[in-house]
């Protein structure tokens, strides 16, 4: 198309001693009134002049569709891209929020592990001061009994050695 377009500007430029037709003139003035060419190459050359016009229209008509279409492209990118952003936002939001809600719950089960805990060391410190204490009053009480027992026998002892010694002594 490129080459067709040379090969037109080259072909509309006028060669030298030839005069330049003018183009916008049979463009700008649709209304007027067109004289009739007074030779075949007169009419040849006017009929080429108007290809060439309506060429140069169609190449503008062309490129402003291109062009048009550039922008409707710019804008729908434009849209995804927002509506990308927009979307990226969401998920991030609600990634934070679904965090926030993961921490908050494993506080309180952090929380509540932690009471239980509590509580379990405060039963268990419960159960083996009870059991201490059971333990030393059973211990104090064998020991008085052990000790009850021993002054039994030791006044036994005496007792028995004073009768020994009172039959020996008469």
């Amino acid at each position: 198309m490129a080459n067709q377009k040379e090969r037109m500007k080259k072909s509309s430029i006028p060669a030298e001693g030839e005069a330049e037709t003018p183009t916008e003139a049979v463009v700008e003035a649709p209304g007027a009134v067109e004289e009739k060419p007074k030779s075949p190459l007169d009419e040849v050359m006017s009929q080429a002049e108007k290809a060439y016009a309506a060429y140069m229209d169609a190449e503008r008509q062309v490129a402003k569709a291109y062009h048009e279409n550039e922008v409707q492209v710019a804008k729908a990118y434009k849209r995804a891209e927002q509506q990308a952003y927009r979307a990226y936002e969401a998920t991030v939001a609600q990634a934070m929020q679904d965090r926030d809600e993961a921490i908050a719950k494993a506080a309180k089960a952090r929380e509540g592990a932690i009471t239980r805990a509590e509580e379990s060391f405060k039963n268990t410190e419960e159960a083996a001061s009870r059991a201490f204490e059971s333990t030393v009053a059973e211990a104090a009480r064998v020991r008085e009994e052990n000790g009850t027992r021993a002054w039994k026998v030791r006044d036994d002892t005496i007792e028995q050695a004073w009768q020994i010694y009172s039959k020996i002594a008469r």
